[in-house]
Parts: structure tokens; C-alpha cells; sequence
């Protein structure tokens, strides 16, 4: 549970409550002084229900309530939580640096990445829509969300490995995080890589703009325990602990996916999730709420609780 403001410096004018106390208290003795000097006590009594000098405190807690609601309205307020969802919006982004040709998955990292991507599409729901962001050292979108599925798959099945020069999942995830903005269903990035960000976007930068727009991230590992090798006989190594980091600063899950068998078991868990962060705007539910508090502190002021001549 978490809440949010998409305008926070309208936070400031909370600080007009103890304003408003202070008017309330003041005002309250100004109505004594006049009480006094009104020698029909009987008749006051009648007006006010009974209590000759009435603190109207069920005015004054009106009244605050009236401008909390007000102020967190303009402010932006928005609750989330994590809930049951029928259907959630994707981006695939898929590591298609050079390492994935390594043929320790068959035929390699990147055709069983690919083939195992479009089984999960045939998984989810028809309503949902897929994004899909490829990277190397350079992040390339590859589609924007939609929902023909069958032309994201095909979209997929044509991406291919490229030498650019490292790889930079900082950029990957502020792409894909740009692609997710279109939606308005909860909001998943699954992330597949072989390797370690080396080049581009610094990874915190990245991680607290993807935090910034309540993405959930899926983090998949790709390869063996002891790494592969692919041309000139270079070693690689997965970096575990950053695909965790990710995952975890964003309420999602890292996979270890160090064989095609748990390569399609991680895609069959992330297809059957259950739970995400849903959305709830609060700003038009708290303004009406005012204003209804406003008309009755009117009537409340009109009738019972009328300032005394």
C-alpha cells in the first residue's frame, strides 16, 4: 500500500488548518462577549438547542476536513495497492547483444529467449496488450503496445543479435518504461539478459524512473551456472545481484533461467500472476466529498449552529 502525489507542493497549504483553529478559537470569543451582553437567555437556548455558548467544535472539524479533502485533491493524491487483475499490458525487452548467440540453449540464448517469449504471448489474455523493446548497447523499440498479438510475435521471431558495443539495461528500462506510459491497465516489464549493464544509463537512474512510474519488473537471467562462451572464446558472467536489485525495488521477481526447461517455466509463472499494483485516483472522489462537507456545514450554519446578532 503506498500513496502518491502527482502535485506534492500543493501540500503546503495543510498548513492553513492551525490558521483556521486559530480564527475558530478567536471568533468563539468574540461570540461570548455578544452572549453576555444578550439578555434573553431563553431565547438563546432556543437558537443554539439547548447550549447557551456552543464551541461548534462539528463545525470546526468540518471545516478541516473541507480543506485536507480540497488540498489532497488538487495535489494530485493516488492510492495504490496490490490486488487481483484480470488482465495486465507487457513489455518484452530482450537482450539481443552478440553473448546471446552463445550456444549453451538450442540453437542459442537469443532463439530460445525468442521462442519461449512467443509461447507467452499465446498465454495471457486476449486483452492484453505487448510491447517489445530490444537492446544491446543501444536500446531499439521494436513495437509499441498492442493488441495483435500474432504481429508481436512475428515482430520477435525477426529480432536478431547486433555488435553495439556492450550492453546498457539502464537504457533498456527507461525505453520500455516509455513504452508501458501508453497504458492504463497495471503495468509489467519482463526483462531478459545474459549479461551485465556495462555502457549507457546508470542503473539507480534508471531503477528510480521506472519506481517514478509504478512499473513492476520481471527479471530473467539466461544461461549456465559457470557462463558461457561465444566467438573468441570470451567468458561471460551473469550479473545476478543487479537483475535482483531491479526486481526487487520494483515489488517484482528475479528468475534463474539456466536451462530451456526453467526458461519456459519463468515465462508460465510471470503468465499466471495474479497480483500487481492497482492504480486508484482519489482526487475527483475527494473534491466531491468537499463540497457536499461544504454544503452541509451551510445548512449546519443556517439553522442550529447560526452565529448569534
Amino acid at each position: 500500500m503506498e500513496i502518491t502525489f502527482s502535485n506534492p507542493d500543493y501540500l503546503w497549504f495543510l498548513l492553513v488548518i492551525p490558521i483556521l483553529i486559530i480564527v475558530h478559537l478567536t471568533s468563539l470569543k468574540s461570540t461570548r462577549r455578544k452572549a453576555i451582553k444578550f439578555a434573553n437567555f431563553d431565547a438563546i437556548e432556543r437558537v443554539t438547542g439547548g447550549e447557551v455558548l456552543s464551541k461548534n467544535l462539528s463545525l470546526l472539524t468540518i471545516r478541516i476536513i473541507v480543506v485536507t479533502l480540497f488540498v489532497l485533491a488538487l495535489s494530485g493524491v493516488t492510492y495504490w495497492y496490490s490486488g487481483p487483475g484480470s488482465n495486465f499490458d507487457f513489455v518484452l525487452a530482450l537482450d539481443a547483444s552478440n553473448s546471446m548467440l552463445t550456444t549453451d540453449f538450442t540453437p542459442d540464448r537469443i532463439e530460445a529467449a525468442k521462442l519461449y517469449a512467443g509461447e507467452f504471448i499465446d498465454s495471457i489474455s486476449r486483452s492484453s496488450k505487448v510491447g517489445v523493446v530490444s537492446f544491446a548497447g543501444t536500446s531499439t523499440v521494436e513495437s509499441e503496445l498492442s493488441d495483435d498479438l500474432p504481429k508481436v510475435k512475428g515482430i520477435i521471431k525477426n529480432i536478431e543479435a547486433r555488435n553495439l558495443g556492450g550492453t546498457d539495461i539502464g537504457e533498456a528500462l527507461v525505453t520500455s518504461t516509455n513504452v508501458l506510459l501508453q497504458s492504463n491497465k497495471p503495468r509489467i516489464l519482463i526483462l531478459l539478459t545474459d549479461g551485465q549493464s556495462n555502457v549507457g544509463v546508470p542503473l539507480k537512474d534508471a531503477i528510480n524512473y521506472v519506481k517514478s512510474n509504478q512499473l513492476t519488473i520481471y527479471t530473467i537471467g539466461i544461461g549456465t551456472e559457470k557462463g558461457g562462451n561465444y566467438v573468441g572464446n570470451v567468458t561471460l558472467s551473469l550479473d545476478e545481484e543487479t537483475l535482483k536489485l531491479i526486481a526487487q525495488s520494483t515489488d517484482g521477481k528475479y528468475f534463474r533461467a539456466a536451462d530451456e526447461k526453467s526458461l519456459r517455466d519463468t515465462y508460465s509463472k510471470i503468465a499466471k500472476i495474479t497480483e500487481s499494483r492497482i492504480r486508484r485516483e482519489l482526487a475527483i472522489p475527494f473534491l466531491v466529498i468537499s463540497l457536499i462537507l461544504v454544503l452541509i456545514e451551510w445548512s449546519m450554519i443556517n439553522t442550529r449552529y447560526r452565529t448569534i446578532p
